[in-house]
C-alpha cells in the first residue's frame, strides 16, 4: 500500500524539489505545483510519473528502467527527461488561447475600446461646429448704433458734433460741447465708413428709403418740418426704440418712439445711408 503523503507532495511556490528514495514513491510519484517552481524527480525500477504545473516552472526526471512520464503545464515551461531503457514520455502543453484565457478580456476589449475612441475623436474633429462655420456679418448700421451709443449722456449742443465726436457748437450751443441731432447722426455713420452732411434735410435725401417694417439697425428715422424737410433725425436702434439728441438742455439718449404720441404722429420716413 502506498504511502498517502508520499504520493502527492505539496512544493513551495518558489523552489521546490522532490526526491525519491522510498521504494513505493518510486513506483508511482504524482506532483501538483501552483506559481512559480522548480521540480526534480529521480525514480529507479519501472515507474509512471505525472507532473502538473501551473505557471512558469522548469521540471527535470530522472528514470532508470522503464517508465512512463506524463507532463502537463500551463504557461512558459522548461522541461528535461532524461531515461534509460524502454520509456514513453508525453508533455501536454495546453493551447497557448487556453494558457492566456485569463488575458482575453484585457487583450480583446482594449483594441476595441481604442478602436472606438479613435474613430468618435476623428468625427468631433470632422464634423464642423456650427459656432465655427457660421460667421457673424456686422453691418455698417450696426457699427454706426454702436458708435451713438458710445456716446449716450452727451450734452445736445445747437450746431456741436463732427466726424470726430462732439464739438463746440453755435448760437445756443456756443457754450456747450456736445451733439445737436445731425450732428450724432453724421459722427455715427461715419465710424461705418459713411459721410453725411450737418444737416437734417441733406440726410434726409442722402440714402435708400425703407419701408418702417423693413427698418433695421442704424437706419436714419426723420420726424417733422410737415411737407417740407424734416426737422429732427436719430437712429434707429431695435423693435421701437430709437437714439437721439433731443433737444437744448437735454442729452443723447433712447427713446420709444413708437410708444410716443408726438414721435408716432410727426414721423417722416425711415432712411439707410450708403
Amino acid at each position: 500500500m502506498l504511502n498517502p503523503t508520499a504520493t502527492r507532495t505539496a512544493l513551495n511556490p518558489a523552489t521546490s524539489s522532490a526526491t525519491s528514495t522510498d521504494p513505493d514513491l518510486a513506483l508511482n510519484p504524482t506532483t501538483r505545483t501552483a506559481g512559480n517552481s522548480t521540480t526534480t524527480i529521480r525514480t529507479a525500477g519501472n515507474s509512471t510519473t505525472t507532473i502538473r504545473t501551473a505557471g512558469n516552472s522548469t521540471t527535470t526526471i530522472r528514470t532508470a528502467g522503464n517508465s512512463t512520464t506524463t507532463i502537463r503545464t500551463a504557461g512558459n515551461s522548461t522541461t528535461t527527461i532524461r531515461t534509460a531503457g524502454n520509456s514513453t514520455t508525453t508533455t501536454a502543453v495546453p493551447d497557448r488561447r487556453t494558457a492566456n484565457a485569463t488575458l482575453f478580456p484585457t487583450a480583446f476589449l482594449m483594441p476595441l475600446v481604442t478602436f472606438a475612441l479613435l474613430t468618435f475623436t476623428l468625427i468631433a474633429l470632422a464634423t464642423p461646429s456650427h459656432a465655427h462655420t457660421k460667421k457673424r456679418i456686422v453691418t455698417r448700421g450696426q457699427i454706426a448704433a454702436y458708435a451713438a451709443l458710445n456716446q449716450l449722456g452727451v450734452s445736445f449742443s445747437w450746431g456741436g458734433g463732427s466726424t470726430k465726436g462732439p464739438t463746440i457748437g453755435i448760437g445756443r450751443g456756443a457754450t456747450t460741447r456736445g451733439f445737436d441731432c445731425s450732428g450724432l447722426t453724421l459722427y455715427a455713420w461715419s465710424r461705418a465708413g459713411i459721410r453725411l452732411s450737418h444737416y437734417t434735410g441733406a440726410q434726409f435725401r442722402q440714402g435708400r428709403r425703407v419701408p418702417l417694417h423693413a427698418r433695421r439697425t442704424g437706419d436714419l428715422l426723420f420726424f417733422g418740418g410737415g411737407k417740407g424737410d424734416p426737422t429732427h433725425v436719430a437712429l434707429f436702434l431695435r423693435e421701437g426704440i430709437m437714439i437721439h439728441a433731443p433737444k437744448t438742455g437735454d442729452v443723447v439718449k433712447k427713446t420709444n418712439f413708437l410708444g410716443s404720441p408726438y414721435y408716432r404722429t410727426t414721423f417722416r420716413g425711415a432712411v439707410r445711408p450708403g
